[in-house]
């Protein structure tokens, strides 16, 4: 569920795992779109700055830790159908039992995941995505991509959140009042649990977020097991 986003939210998403070589640049193959993907990563940036980025000060400012905490765990708690279905997609039957074990725990004990129970009782939840799968089963990732109003992406990658579980579950929804309600609330919630971490910023933002997110995903793909080409 956490894969919906806009603008910054999704440029920022990879640094919040802190796999970072801020010092780090990509090589040139990665990014031969360039010459598009600044521009829109100005627009996506811009809409943020005056739009999306107040709204999440704003969030953060009247709304109780322990509320947010409990939202964020509420929409963590919906993305473990993504992750279940990942793992068995990617042959993780153990990660995958884990992630149903989870789902169980906190959407009953867990008062619909307000509460993140199963985290307490030792189970680590997994953060998987269709376009992890898709690397899994040989897919080259393609160049990097800035997605207006998305973000950064890989054709791979923009693949995969397209087929996302949780994000057809949402689209889903009938009633289009909830599902806009929905979306909103993940967007602004994640944008707001994202504002200490673009403090990690240095230099050309565009290349930070480019290596960042790049990182992120190889992080993710190889489940943590990276070589440091830069």
């Amino acid at each position: 569920m956490r894969r919906v986003h806009l603008t910054l939210s999704a440029l920022l998403l990879s640094l919040s795992a802190g796999v970072l070589s801020v010092g780090a640049h990509a090589d040139e193959h990665v990014d031969p779109w360039e010459s598009f993907n600044r521009p829109v990563f100005t627009f996506n940036d811009t809409l943020d700055t005056y739009a999306l980025r107040p709204i999440a000060k704003g969030y953060n400012y009247v709304t109780p830790q322990i509320l947010d905490d409990g939202i964020s765990n509420v929409f963590d708690n919906v993305g473990e159908v993504n992750n279940l279905a990942n793992n068995l997609l990617q042959g993780k039957l153990h990660n995958a039992g884990v992630d149903t074990a989870r789902l169980l725990i906190n959407t009953t004990v867990g008062l619909l995941g307000f509460f993140d129970v199963a985290t307490h009782a030792g189970l680590t939840r997994s953060n998987e995505d269709f376009g992890q799968t898709l690397a899994v089963w040989g897919l080259g990732s393609g160049p990097y991509v800035m997605v207006p109003f998305l973000g950064p992406s890989t054709p791979r990658d923009f693949t995969g959140t397209l087929a996302d579980t949780t994000r057809i579950m949402v689209g889903n929804i009938d009633h289009v009042p909830t599902r806009n309600s929905i979306t909103a609330t993940n967007v602004i919630d994640t944008r707001a649990d994202l504002l200490e971490s673009e403090k990690l910023i240095t230099g050309d933002k565009y290349t930070f977020i480019r290596n960042a997110y790049l990182q992120r995903r190889d992080y993710l793909i190889n489940d943590g097991v990276v070589e440091d080409d830069f």
